[in-house]
């Protein structure tokens, strides 16, 4: 029996199956290169669900979590605060989008963040609903799973779940929802559903992660601003997936020129190690009674560390500049695949910045979703030493999410065993990879 296969029934044995994983158990990283138990290679377009923008182990975070942990791993903020937490807050205060004063409030996940940010728009405002997207991802807490706009795997039999949580539709301009049917969308919710002046905040992914990387258009996140401002509603930008350089810019907001009242951000934050923060302006932030914020574990020293690494990172490897490289070079080659594929699948290459996806679809003129044909691309590639995601509604959507550190050559390697998988699914015939 292989080291996977042993690993595999410990894990049916001891593992909850609503822990969905891959067969695929790591036990060495470098950069974008991650190897398994039985000695496997593999190029890593996953990078930890966009965790590790910076890579696997970049030296400068290694070198900053060493020192870190050399000195304390633990106080609690509440009992026995440090600067490091200050600096960071310092940091992400001058980075976020809004030319106005800001605080930060540093938590321990992305769902942990996006729960403050409601607390804290609810508290600030005195209003209790709140909008959100079809198709959106906030989490698997209570209220995260009642922001979410997708029921399975999310929010099937999970329910009831916390009141006045509404969903508009989002723009998918390939499937026919521009940014003008979205924002008809919300005037809609108004008229029929819930009264504007009752609305604490509308929470908006700039991009959607698992809901198929769908692009909000710019002049709809201008226009959900302005709607904002008219009926004194928080705008909330969740850049959990794609802050900190992803979409070639620190968020992905900045492209449309909008600065949110209030940011949640983790993922790429600290480099592998678990860190989130909630940023906004000072006196929303301040809305909070002393004691209505933090954790014992909020703000960790340890991913505290990371963090302020991470951004030293992220700025003397212009990160933002590279992310905006890399999504250039696949989704030109991508295109090309998608051009000379003779089965008409690939619906649609898209994305902004290093946040890159492959839609699938049985024919492009019908657009229906294939998400078999997504699954065992996903499983071939996985087999040939490539990690892919899938994400969407129908889960008939490949996305890639590579360092930003990544060498140019393994993104063509990992393009190559992409396109050599596809062409494997869709012909059943084997093809060599270039040595």
């Amino acid at each position: 029996m292989s080291a996977t296969s042993a690993l595999q029934s410990r894990q049916k044995a001891a593992v909850p199956q609503g822990i969905a994983t891959k067969v695929l158990y790591a036990v060495r990283a470098e950069n974008a290169e991650l190897w398994d138990v039985d000695g496997k290679r593999y190029i890593d377009f996953a990078a930890g669900i966009a965790v590790l923008n910076t890579g696997h182990r970049h030296p400068a975070v290694v070198q900053a979590v060493a020192e870190q942990v050399d000195a304390f791993t633990h106080t609690c903020f509440h009992v026995a605060p440090y600067e490091s937490y200050i600096r960071l807050a310092e940091r992400l205060n001058a980075i976020t989008p809004g030319d106005f004063a800001k605080k930060t409030l540093l938590v321990t996940t992305g769902a942990e963040a996006v729960e403050n940010a409601i607390k804290i728009a609810r508290k600030a405002t005195g209003r209790s609903a709140v909008i959100a997207f079809g198709g959106a991802f906030h989490g698997r807490t209570m209220m995260g799973m009642a922001l979410t706009g997708k029921v399975v795997p999310y929010k099937k039999g999970f329910g009831p779940f916390p009141a006045e949580v509404y969903h508009a539709p989002f723009p998918k301009t390939f499937h026919g929802i521009d940014g003008t049917g979205a924002m008809e969308g919300l005037r809609q919710l108004f008229l029929n559903d819930v009264d504007p002046a009752r609305v604490a905040a509308i929470i908006v992914e700039p991009v959607q992660g698992e809901g198929g990387f769908y692009i909000a258009p710019f002049e709809f996140l201008r226009e959900l601003r302005a709607l904002c401002d008219q009926h004194g509603i928080l705008l909330i930008a969740d850049e959990i997936q794609t802050g900190i350089a992803r979409t070639g810019r620190m968020f992905a907001i900045e492209h449309a020129e909008v600065a949110a009242d209030l940011v949640t951000m983790a993922k790429g934050l600290a480099g592998g190690f678990p860190l989130a923060a909630v940023t906004g302006r000072a006196e929303i932030m301040d809305a909070a009674d002393p004691g209505g914020l933090g954790g014992t574990y909020g703000g960790s020293p340890i991913g505290v560390a990371a963090a302020n690494a991470v951004l030293d990172v992220v700025e003397s490897e212009n990160l933002t500049e590279r992310a905006m490289q890399i999504g250039n070079l696949m989704r030109e080659r991508l295109e090309d695949v998608a051009r000379r594929n003779s089965l008409n699948c690939i619906g649609e290459v898209r994305n902004l910045g290093a946040m890159v996806a492959i839609e699938f679809v049985k024919g492009r003129d019908s657009r229906q979703p294939d998400s078999a044909l997504t699954s065992a691309i996903v499983s071939k590639a996985q087999e040939k030493g490539l990690i892919l995601l899938s994400c969407g509604i129908d889960a008939n959507i490949v996305r890639i999410l590579a360092p930003l550190t990544i060498p140019f050559e393994q993104i063509e390697e990992g393009l190559d065993i992409f396109e050599a998988a596809l062409a494997e699914v869709t012909t059943s015939e084997p093809v060599a990879l270039r040595a």
